[in-house]
């Protein structure tokens, strides 16, 4: 069974690597009308722009959700809205509806489950596809999902990225809540963990457990796993202190901050396991909350923990890009001065 599930896994990683070509098929929605976007070219005058995916809020007893049922696309746009404080100041938004999977699909093991995040990647390539052709013109983008979101991320810098002229347009992608695994990096060379706070091109990836905590189905025990530290930006297992977390949000549906309190956890990453263990809180307070995770998983508080630094994270990195574009560019110009013989 397990050298069939990795001959499926291969072929999965096989279809990933084809050109991506913008096709409509059965069922994919038609990215060209409005109404299949969340958010389409929010913050016009931003430096780059934001592909930004939402995570599971289907909890219907469906495997895939429909594109007709607006109450789940109101969670939709709700778990969006939560989010977009970290990047909308830097960066111009769009964000797909798409028939992401159920969460009843994560009762089913890995291979039975991807036909359904294969669906609902269809989706994701097709809105990515049509946002390249129409709206991009060469612009630095931020790639960015929370769990199911963060899957479809990787998948995204699977089929697309590793075309190294949109790979040199790309500022970072925060993949949080979902392992970047070595089976990833070794497969795609352009999926490349991030090492430091302004490294650019590179994966943002983490998620959050109580110390005690030994496994879960997301960040399972016995794989090798990328992570970085979102207070210190080490890959180390060196601790960062709660005085050094500049802001933990807890946000709404609507995108207004309930609760903001500076320095309410540190963490260090277990290097073991590619997690973050947080510290200085009660497992009890800040309940799993997602069906099958273990009290002390803290997974649907990933992004909300480190609200303010991922926020600065995001201008850091993007200042970055722009210095060394704008490097290069320099050079550029001067390398073709000098080949033009003065007249």
């Amino acid at each position: 069974m397990k050298t069939i599930r990795l001959f499926l896994l291969l072929l999965l990683c096989a279809a990933l690597t084809l050109t991506p070509v913008y096709v409509m098929g059965e069922g994919v929605p038609d990215y060209s009308l409005p109404e299949n976007w969340a958010y389409y070219a929010i913050g016009e005058e931003k430096d780059a722009d934001l592909f930004l995916i939402c995570p599971t809020v289907d909890m219907q007893n469906e495997y895939n959700m429909s594109m007709d049922d607006e109450e789940t696309k109101a969670s939709f746009l709700g778990a969006l809205n939560m989010e977009r404080g970290i990047y909308e100041d830097t960066a111009r938004m769009y964000a797909p509806y798409y028939r992401q999977a159920a969460m009843k699909i994560y009762d089913l093991d890995a291979y039975e489950r991807e036909p359904y995040l294969a669906l609902a990647y269809s989706d994701v390539s097709a809105a990515f596809a049509w946002y390249l052709e129409h709206e991009n013109q060469g612009r630095p983008i931020i790639l960015a999902g929370f769990s199911q979101g963060a899957d479809m991320c990787y998948r995204l810098l699977a089929e697309y990225f590793g075309n190294e002229e949109l790979y040199s347009q790309l500022i970072a992608v925060y993949a949080i809540g979902w392992p970047c695994t070595e089976f990833l990096t070794a497969e795609y060379p352009q999926i490349r963990p991030a090492q430091a706070d302004n490294d650019i091109g590179v994966v943002i990836s983490f998620d959050c457990e109580a110390p005690e905590v030994e496994e879960t189905f997301i960040f399972p025990a016995g794989q090798k796993v990328f992570s970085i530290n979102p207070l210190n930006w080490h890959t180390d297992s060196v601790p960062a202190d709660k005085s050094e977390n500049p802001g933990a949000c807890f946000t709404s549906y609507s995108g207004k901050i309930k609760r903001e309190e500076a320095g309410l956890c540190g963490c260090y990453l277990d290097t073991a396991r590619g997690v973050v263990k947080i510290t200085d809180i009660a497992a009890e307070d800040y309940p799993p909350v997602v069906p099958g995770l273990p009290a002390g998983a803290y997974h649907i508080y990933d992004y909300q923990f480190f609200f303010r630094s991922l926020q600065i994270n995001v201008g850091v990195r993007t200042q970055q890009y722009l210095m060394e574009a704008a490097l290069t560019g320099q050079e550029a110009a001067r390398l073709l001065t000098e080949a033009i013989p003065a007249s």
